[in-house]
């Protein structure tokens, strides 16, 4: 393990190292809730590999993003958002907002949202 994936906050909660409210998880990836939500419903959803930015990725781990958008599919469905609808970002370096610097979509929904320019 590299001394930044040690020090992952993402990492610690996946290995459960810190607690948080899993609410979906399988082989690939975990979704928890963001600390700091702008939604009424705000997750995490990230890969259970510690890959630090989109642009790091290889091709082969790009897979993961798709294996992110089904479970995204899934939380939506289980929080009754398929039909209304919800948001899926991913930040790609400091510059885009990203703060933990380990591949994460964010998972908003549970209230109309509105695009600022």
């Amino acid at each position: 393990m590299s001394a930044r994936q040690a020090d992952c906050i993402f990492c610690k909660i996946i290995k459960g190292d810190i607690p948080s409210n899993i609410i979906y998880q399988d082989d690939d990836v975990v979704a928890f809730p963001d600390i700091n939500p702008v939604t009424p419903i705000h997750l995490l959803i990230v890969p259970r590999k510690h890959i630090p930015t989109i642009t790091s990725m290889t091709e082969e781990e790009t897979k993961v993003i798709g294996k992110m958008v089904m479970a995204a599919k899934k939380i939506a469905k289980d929080q009754g958002l398929s039909e209304k609808g919800y948001r899926l970002t991913i930040n790609n370096g400091p510059d885009a907002g990203q703060i933990v610097m380990h591949v994460h979509m964010h998972f908003m929904g549970g209230r109309s949202l509105v695009w600022n320019h």
